[in-house]
Parts: C-alpha cells; structure tokens; sequence
C-alpha cells in the first residue's frame, strides 16, 4: 500500500497565496490534461500522482474533456484516489472544468447553465468525490450570457459541489463583467487560468494577470513548456512517438520552421548558463512573476516530473538575463 512521504511538506516545494483568498497552492501543480486518458498505464499514472504528492503537489488539475476520451482522465484519477487512501481528500486541492464540447447534441457543449451544472455532477460521479475544490468556466462560449453562466458557478459554490470558482481563457473585457458578477453575489472568483510561456505571453501583455491581483484572483499558467517546443524534444528532429508525429494535441509540425528552432536554441543557451535545461529554465521564468499563483505541468513519466521540479530550484532572474531572453525572440 502506497504511504506518503511524511517529509512532503519539508520545504522543497513552496506555495503561493492565491490572490487575497486563505488557499495556498504549490507553484508546480500537476495537470491531467493528456497523459491520463485511454490507453495510458494504470501504474505509470498513479507513480505520477504518488511522487508529486510526496514532492508537495497538493493540486491536481482536470477538466471533463481532459483524456483522450473525454472524461478518460478524471476516470483514471478517481481510481487512483480509490487505491490510494492515504491521500487524504483535505490534503489535495482538485480542479474541473467544463465549456468545451463533451457529449453529443445541443447542450453538450458551450457555458450554459444546463452543461455546466450536468457536467459537474458527471465529473464527481467520474472522480468519486463529493465535491472539486476549484470549479471553472473553461471558456467564454460567445453565446451564453455571462450573467448565466456566473449565477451556474454561484449556485454551484452554494449548493455545495464546489468550493471556489475559476475562470479560464475568458477575455478581459468579458472576465471584468464575470469578476463583477461573482463578487456582487457573494462567490469569492478565486483564480484565472490562461495559456502563458516564454513564447505566447498574452496574458501579460493584455493585463489579464494583473487584472486578475486587482480582483483577488489569483492566476495559473497552462502550457508552461508550449506543447513541448520550450524543451530539447525537436531539437534534432521530430521523434516517431511525439504528438506532432502522431497527429495528437495542438502542436503543428508548421510550426517548427527554422526561425522557431533558432529561437529555441538560443533559449537553451541561455538555459545553459543557468545550469538548467530549457524546460526548467521555462517554468522558472513564469515562476519569476509572484502575480502568477502556480504553473500547471503534464508529465507522462515520474522521471518527467521530478526533472521538471527543478525549476524551483532557481526562479530569480537578472535584468541582462531577461533582457537577453527577450532579445532572443
């Protein structure tokens, strides 16, 4: 039987306040995104789970598309808290969503009350746990009215199923009207989450993240490493079992072009001098901002995980480092 780590809390990760709330989370949490649905291994996933738990990982993110199949994740996940009892429910922070499509026919995708309501209680049957801490809006559909869709996340902290409530990719104009919303009827918006990295670094450049402080929210990172560009993956070449290869994910084979590998090997270069490797040096950079509560990390490999815990190891920047970076875009 798997016993946690009883040094898990002994410092080697730290934790951020999110916002102006009383939640800390760890500045590397654990997302299960792609590598904890169909056709993953049972005993691959739950190492992952049981290492970053005893490194001090104590959130883990998960939508009800996240697998493959849609749902295939927060399946895999409930039976790993299943076998793993001593992961204690008041230990762990966990996070869902729902807004993008997860069943066939009209209400099975977008951010009506109807779907998202559904979609949590399917997501809790799924995990088999009563409640998620964290419960977002996974986007902005275009065609709900916001105010909809904020009285579904106010009455789901009310009734219970969820503790706080996030929004994710919202733009800022429509995420200003949700803050609102939430606020002026008693629900705390605990957390944004955007797509944020050296190389798409939107949310900065839109205000999002200090938008977010200005609200107590606090802000995750998704896709911290770029669907692995801001790593050695491509470096040489497109390896037979990568996404690109295997037509998986979002990552394009175009956008390798020799521009972009250029730009990455001048980042590993830089990496370099900082005795990291590209990927650390990536997530140490987001980690940098302290706006920035927690970045969201995938791992298919318990060697994976650990060698991207190291980026904690030194998040501190000097200005001709910064300046260098950005020279290299």
């Amino acid at each position: 039987m798997y016993i946690p780590d009883k040094d898990r809390y002994d410092g080697r990760m730290k934790y951020r306040r999110c916002g102006d709330s009383g939640i800390l989370l760890p500045e590397v949490s654990l997302g299960l995104w792609h590598n904890f649905g169909d056709g993953a291994s049972f005993q691959t996933c739950m190492d992952i789970v049981h290492t970053a738990f005893d490194r001090g990982i104590t959130h883990f993110d998960l939508a009800n598309n996240y697998g493959p199949a849609p749902g295939a994740a927060e399946e895999m996940f409930g039976r790993i808290l299943k076998k793993s009892p001593m992961i204690r429910r008041e230990e762990i922070m966990i996070s869902s969503k729902a807004g993008h499509q997860m069943w066939l026919g009209p209400y099975g995708d977008g951010s009506s009350r109807k779907m998202l309501i559904t979609s949590l209680d399917h997501s809790l049957q799924r995990m088999g746990v009563d409640y998620v801490d964290i419960f977002y809006s996974h986007r902005y559909d275009g065609i709900t009215p916001i105010e909809e869709t904020m009285q579904a996340l106010v009455d789901i902290v009310k009734s219970g199923k969820a503790l706080y409530v996030g929004l994710s990719k919202y733009p800022k104009d429509k995420a200003d009207i949700a803050y609102d919303y939430l606020r002026s009827n008693g629900v705390r918006p605990l957390i944004y989450q955007g797509k944020y990295n050296l190389l798409n670094r939107e949310p900065e450049e839109q205000g999002i993240i200090s938008q977010a402080a200005e609200n107590g929210a606090g802000f995750i990172a998704f896709s911290p490493l770029a669907q692995g560009l801001l790593t050695d993956r491509y470096i040489h070449g497109i390896p037979a079992d990568s996404r690109i290869a295997k037509g998986e994910g979002f990552l394009k084979k175009e956008q390798l072009t020799d521009e972009m590998l250029k730009k990455i090997k001048a980042l590993m270069s830089i990496a370099s001098r900082r005795d990291q490797s590209l990927a650390e040096m990536a997530l140490a950079w987001i980690l940098k901002d302290h706006n920035v509560t927690s970045v969201i990390i995938g791992a298919s490999s318990v060697d994976q995980l650990k060698s991207n815990l190291k980026a904690m190891d030194n998040t501190s920047f000097s200005n001709e480092e910064i300046l260098t970076i950005d020279k290299s875009l």
